[in-house]
């Protein structure tokens, strides 16, 4: 997970940015929606919220996942909005699922892996291109302390995993399988032909 100081200590390539999730279907009779969410979270983090504003109140769609993740407020942000919705989504893995992007992944309601799915798991990082004074540091330091706390928290709870196995999986980072996943019963196999 990558915790840019400001939009200006993070500058990704726009071919790194997450598929808008644009062009994802609203059947507005059965109020089914498909949406990808693709790519690194840190340049389309409004794209992606105004994304999930779109769909119906209170309606079931599938979320797409093949992404590396990026910044961890904007997962926290796709998280409320889908609870505070009331939406009723399911996950499914293309490829890769990793660091931020499980925690929209982990507030599905049914989540779907691939036997070869990745799923990077680690601890927070924190990028800067900026100067920062001692105290600032100190603050940023006390400031992702708690934020992992927070993220480990409602990683637990979300998917829902014993704290202890989290604990294997993110220190000090770890590739999971979809195979593992199914095994820790966090996910089913996605019935592909």
């Amino acid at each position: 997970m990558t915790f840019p100081r400001n939009s200006e200590t993070s500058k990704r390539s726009k071919s790194s940015s997450p598929a808008p999730m644009r062009g994802g279907r609203v059947d507005e009779s059965k109020r089914n929606w498909e949406l990808l969410i693709a790519g690194d979270f840190n340049e389309r983090h409004v794209e992606l919220l105004e994304t999930l504003v779109e769909v119906p109140k209170n309606s079931s769609g599938t979320l797409y996942f093949d992404s590396n993740g990026g910044s961890v407020y904007t997962a926290m942000s796709l998280v409320t909005l889908m609870q505070v919705r009331g939406l009723k989504a399911t996950g499914i893995v293309l490829g890769e699922c990793s660091s931020a992007a499980l925690l929209p992944f982990a507030a599905c309601r049914k989540r779907f892996v691939t036997p070869h799915s990745t799923h990077l798991f680690h601890p927070m990082k924190w990028e800067s291109e900026e100067n920062v004074r001692l105290e600032e540091a100190a603050e940023w330091t006390r400031h992702f302390q708690q934020l992992q706390e927070v993220i480990d928290n409602m990683l637990a709870t979300l998917f829902p995993i014993e704290r202890s196995k989290l604990d294997t999986w993110t220190q000090p980072g770890r590739f999971v399988t979809g195979r593992e996943l199914v095994e820790a019963g966090l996910a089913e196999f996605v019935e592909a032909q």
